[in-house]
Formats: C-alpha cells, structure tokens, sequence
C-alpha cells in the first residue's frame, strides 16, 4: 500500500474542516503521526496557496491574475466579485460562504479572464455572468 504524502494528508485534513483551513492543533498532529518537522509541516502548509492557515468561507474563490488574464480584462471580473460579495481580496463574506483570492496563474490561458470556485473553473468571464455563478455555487451547496 502506498503511503499517502504531507500534502495529501493536508488536503484531507482541509476538506474536513468546516472553515475550510488547517488548524494548528492539528497541523501538530500530522507532523507527530508522519515524524515530520512542525516547522516542515507548517512551510508546506503557508507555500502552496491552496492551503490556508486562516478560517476561510465554504467557498473559494480564487481570480486569475496572470498576464493573460490581466490582457481580457480580470480585473473588470475581480471589481464585480468584490462589489458583489462586499469583501476584498484574502476576505471572507459575512455569512462565511465565500472567501476571495488572488492566484498567479490558474493555468486557463485559453480561457482568460478566467476563475476557479473551489475545484470547479469558469472562463471566458464577463462581469455581467458573476452573480448568477454566484448564485448557483451558493443554491447548489444547500443541496
């Protein structure tokens, strides 16, 4: 049987939490079960934007901001995410349903401007789609 990895092993303990992060306690407790460095355990944890140390929404927004992105017009995308939700980017709303982030590059240049909602992509954005995405992702999680 393969062993699972670090990074496994946090994405695991990430979906398990409400808030969407990886509480200390329990960073300590991968890293006594692996026999890996707290300090090993807490690097990986803060390096890969894709983990959070930090309460976040039950939804992830993460925007494009690369160059590609940037040239169709993402940050028209990013102002409408920000208006709708009354938060700002690395913020969570009020109902704790979504947290806005930034990410360097989603990898959907052909698609630009382009964002991910937790693993799900959306391209070829326009401001005026956002709030029925929205809509949808927040419909489809009281299911």
């Amino acid at each position: 049987m393969k062993q699972k990895s670090l990074i496994d092993d946090l994405h695991d303990i990430q979906e398990e939490e409400e808030k969407n992060y990886l509480p200390r306690n329990k960073m300590i407790k991968t890293a006594k079960t692996t026999r890996i460095s707290e300090a090993k355990v807490y690097g990986v944890s803060t390096f890969y934007t894709m983990f959070s140390v930090y309460p976040r929404g039950k939804h992830i927004i993460r925007v494009c901001r690369n160059l590609s992105c940037h040239l169709s017009d993402a940050e028209k995308i990013a102002e409408k995410l920000k208006e709708i939700l009354n938060v700002d980017f690395g913020e969570t709303t009020k109902d704790g349903e979504f947290t806005l982030e930034e990410s360097s590059c989603l990898g959907m240049c052909s698609v630009s401007p382009a964002m991910t909602i937790d693993d799900e992509p959306f391209g070829n954005l326009v401001p005026e789609n956002i709030s029925e995405i929205l809509r949808k992702i927040k419909e489809g999680s009281k299911k």
